[in-house]
């Protein structure tokens, strides 16, 4: 039998309230491709930073090439053998890409030779970059690669990815995996966290699935499907989104040629944006990342004004309209990045539910803080939306990233908006919650909503959206059904091509 790469037995951690990781015991061989599935909560995040470094268990072992492997800090991981690409990028948009790998390197040599070997690595393993090109300026497909030749440098054994597909296009994806695929070949073993369950079953040869913090199965993903993984991630049968056949109603948001410039250098101005949304239906909005979603979200939720007129809320011009003003009038938003934009890290859940929902739940009086009330709506929104923490008094950071997105998308559908936008709503979350936010969504539009759902999940967008609309360069496409849309419609959207094109596809 082929001795493990790394062998994990009866890894434990705890911390106030919780279990993080309970008798964990696995091992992960040379060369292999090794999924770590569980819902939010499960587990996983603390597992892999213990493997880094970056958490020291309160029991168990680990073993590296058969040796006692107890790092103290990832730098210890690094010089064995372990690199991680972490599902947040460590990137400084204003240096180029050399000067941010050097930032990564214990004694880094000069940038000339460090140019050199990121071309070198681009070019072994298929991933196109240019060591010259500011980081600000890269695609998020980019910029993973960025993180993923700084690993590569390191001539890791074994390489750690967390959610590495959140962010980018099918096309990327393909690159990715060929490049992954290729380091399998050459003996470097992975172990690869995804909520993408059809990328595991095309990726993957294991599995271990843990749930609550211990592993309750493995399995083949080759021979799974992914419902099967999904229900076993979960411990129960896995709810489909249903969607309402009701048609929509009045329009109540209009955009007519909104247009703003970019907020910043590595920014996206907006162009010429028009489109009316309905009450009752949810809007797809589809794109690759970079093109224009978070100023669209900060323009309608009044984080970036516009000339008044090109906003229009149940025909009242708003585009001056302050934040604070468009909640109180049922206009909600909720930004891709939940933690420090949609939720305040150090804050409890209870603060974090005042922040956005004072004045919508009444959660003040006179000036002041009705605390009780507070933590009433951050326990309604934790239960209704099953978020796993020990309560509501819990800092934000405290939560695993889906959890969090959980109670981020809740405290926003809790108030019962008139006109809800959401970016990324299932991001990083697991497909039982994912499913679960979904039928949410949809739920709020049949009670008569607007919603528009910004994704650069298609599978997502076309299973809730009754429109479909492509950004691209800051630029939308006229909305057309979604029902129907083929594949090549749907790119030729994302690629740019409007009116003209579109046009074309459909005679």
């Amino acid at each position: 039998m082929t001795t493990p790469l790394l062998r994990l037995t009866g890894l434990t951690k705890a911390y106030p309230g919780v279990v993080a990781n309970k008798d964990v015991s696995f091992d992960i061989l040379p060369g292999e491709v090794h999924a770590l599935l569980g819902e939010n909560g499960a587990g996983k995040s603390t597992l892999v930073k213990t493997i880094y470094g970056l958490v020291k268990p309160d029991s168990g072992t680990m073993a590296l090439h058969g040796a006692p492997f107890q790092p103290h800090d990832p730098h210890a991981a690094r010089a064995a053998g372990i690199a991680m690409v972490f599902q947040h990028f460590s990137l400084f948009d204003a240096m180029n890409v050399a000067e941010n790998i050097a930032l990564g390197m214990e004694d880094p040599p000069k940038q000339a030779q460090i140019a050199a070997q990121v071309r070198a690595v681009s070019d072994q393993y298929g991933l196109p970059l240019d060591p010259d090109r500011v980081v600000g300026d890269l695609s998020a497909g980019e910029r993973q690669r960025v993180e993923i030749i700084r690993c590569l440098l390191q001539d890791p054994k074994l390489l750690i990815m967390d959610e590495p597909t959140s962010v980018l296009t099918p096309q990327e994806v393909t690159i990715l995996f060929e490049t992954l695929r290729k380091l399998s070949a050459e003996g470097t073993a992975i172990l690869y966290i995804s909520h993408k369950l059809e990328e595991i079953r095309a990726l993957c040869e294991n599995a271990t699935v843990l749930r609550l913090g211990a592993v309750v199965g493995t399995c083949d993903p080759r021979q799974t499907s992914a419902r099967d993984m999904a229900e076993l991630m979960v411990g129960s049968k896995l709810h489909v989104p249903e969607k309402a056949d009701k048609p929509a109603g009045e329009t109540v948001l209009s955009l007519q040629g909104l247009s703003a410039p970019a907020p910043h250098r590595f920014g996206t101005p907006l162009r010429e944006i028009t489109v009316d949304v309905r009450k009752g239906e949810v809007l797809g909005i589809g794109g690759v990342a970079g093109n224009g979603q978070d100023e669209l979200v900060a323009a309608l939720s009044g984080e970036m004004r516009t000339a008044a007129a090109m906003i229009r809320y149940k025909d009242q011009a708003i585009g001056q309209m302050p934040p604070n003003a468009r909640r109180k009038a049922g206009l909600l938003a909720a930004p891709e990045e939940r933690m420090g934009h949609a939720a305040a890290p150090d804050m409890s859940l209870t603060e974090n539910a005042v922040l956005t929902a004072a004045t919508r739940q009444g959660l003040t009086r006179r000036g002041f803080v009705q605390w009780g009330k507070a933590r009433g709506f951050a326990e309604g929104v934790i239960k209704a939306f099953d978020v796993r923490t020990p309560g509501p008094q819990n800092a934000a950071r405290s939560l695993s990233g889906g959890n969090l997105q959980k109670f981020v998308i809740g405290r926003e559908i809790m108030q019962a908006p008139e006109v809800l936008i959401v970016n990324q709503p299932t991001w990083g979350v697991d497909a039982s919650a994912a499913a679960a936010i979904r039928q949410a969504l949809l739920d709020l539009a049949a009670k008569g909503a607007a919603v528009i759902v910004i994704s650069q999940d298609l599978d997502e967008l076309m299973e809730i959206s009754d429109r479909f609309a492509a950004l691209n360069e800051g630029r939308l496409s006229a909305p057309r059904p979604a029902k129907g849309l083929t594949v090549e419609e749907i790119g030729l959207m994302l690629g740019g091509a409007h009116d003209m094109e579109v046009a074309h596809v459909e005679a």
